[in-house]
């Protein structure tokens, strides 16, 4: 950074912060924390390592559901019934909720083309939302440049150990964290001085006036998620694993411009290979406490009709169960859209299984761009072609 050139552009600079650990944005003045309420809000929501869609929404009048999973398929009377022909696993109460309470969109068969079973492949594909190519931004990112090309400080959030490609922005340096008590600038020790102090850099240039400006108001940023941590307290249980849906709200609560937020399990949570039953009910049940919860802390806030969660994974599991008493790598699977202004039901085709493709997989029916453009278009109000880059025919999803 000492050899910055003077005509250094301000992206160059963020993203050299960006690679020193700045990734927090200018600090809200009270107008703009003022005019933050009434912007819509977009939380997604990653259940990573591929959850099993079939055990989630179980289909319990289809037969062929319990011949391909006589061991580990969930019986009629243990789950949660949404209508006369699907119920929830016995630990979401909170989704059976939801859905009965008309705030959930259940999009069936959701997938892409030529599916990748790699976490990792199939992840960058949802991340970026351009499956089967390389693409340096995430869609998430890229749906911030759009929305927000004025640059609004801490748009974009995300809360996990390390940054999502979901969130990485041609323009936009998203608020990465994951403790907020914790939060605040890395760099190495040998920086340090620097990064705390940055008026120890010598000479008038415009580009180091510049840093200056940008590290202060880092600090700055930092400082205000510390503070809406602090000053957030809720009633509502969230259930034993929040998902850091009461950090997002924390940062809603206090009135921040973000409108773009991206949490997620981690590690791999959702890769029930063996022994599925007990494993996945527990993660089920933290997922839909957490989310159920969320929505309720945001009726208690006055920003329900604002708020909009997308909930996805990067594929799902093969239809019949393996001899482990767990399910393999799949492919199409469930999306779930949550709100008070979504029209909630079922959306899309439903794969049949007695229709599954050579493999033993679902076959998909809604490429997932579908629901990306959805949101995009009906909750955000933005086009959607060019950021996807295609045109996918959007769902109703809000009145």
């Amino acid at each position: 950074m000492e050899h910055a050139h003077t005509n250094a552009t301000r992206r160059d600079l963020l993203k050299a912060l960006g690679a020193l650990g700045i990734t927090a944005g200018l600090p809200l003045s009270p107008a703009m924390a003022a005019a933050s309420k009434d912007k819509r809000i977009l939380v997604v929501v990653e259940m990573s390592g591929a959850n099993d869609g079939l055990n989630t929404l179980v289909p319990y009048t289809d037969d062929e559901y319990y011949r391909l999973r006589p061991r580990i398929g969930l019986r009629p009377d243990k789950v949660r019934k949404i209508d006369d022909r699907y119920g929830f696993n016995p630990g979401m109460l909170g989704f059976e909720q939801l859905y009965k309470d008309g705030k959930m969109a259940i999009v069936h068969g959701c997938g892409y083309p030529q599916q990748s079973l790699s976490h990792f492949q199939s992840m960058a594909y949802w991340h970026t939302g351009v499956p089967n190519r390389g693409e340096p931004f995430g869609w998430l990112g890229r749906v911030a440049d759009a929305i927000d090309p004025q640059l609004t400080p801490n748009f974009l959030v995300n809360i996990d150990e390390r940054q999502s490609l979901a969130v990485h922005s041609e323009h936009h340096v998203p608020v990465v964290f994951d403790d907020p008590e914790r939060f605040a600038r890395k760099g190495l020790r040998q920086s340090r001085p620097l990064l705390d102090n940055p008026a120890l850099t010598d000479g008038p240039n415009a580009s180091r006036q510049y840093l200056d400006k940008v590290a202060a108001s880092a600090r700055e940023a930092s400082q205000l998620v510390r503070a809406a941590w602090d000053g957030y307290k809720t009633p509502v249980d969230y259930g034993i694993r929040s998902l850091d849906l009461n950090k997002v709200a924390a940062m809603i609560n206090a009135g921040l411009s973000s409108q773009l937020f991206y949490v997620s399990f981690r590690h791999n949570a959702f890769d029930t290979h063996v022994q599925q039953n007990e494993l996945h009910g527990r993660l089920l049940s933290y997922a839909s406490d957490a989310i159920a919860g969320f929505m309720k802390d945001m009726e208690r806030i006055g920003r329900a009709n604002d708020v909009t969660v997308l909930v996805f994974s990067e594929f799902g599991r093969r239809a019949a169960e393996n001899t482990s008493l767990g399910t393999d790598h799949g492919t199409a699977n469930h999306m779930y859209v949550i709100g008070k202004p979504v029209k909630g039901g079922h959306y899309g085709e439903v794969p049949l299984l007695t229709d599954l493709d050579e493999g033993g997989n679902l076959k998909f029916t809604t490429d997932f761009r579908r629901v990306y453009a959805s949101l995009i278009e009906g909750w955000l109000g933005h086009g959607s072609k060019a950021l996807l880059g295609g045109d996918f025919k959007t769902f109703a999803l809000y009145g």
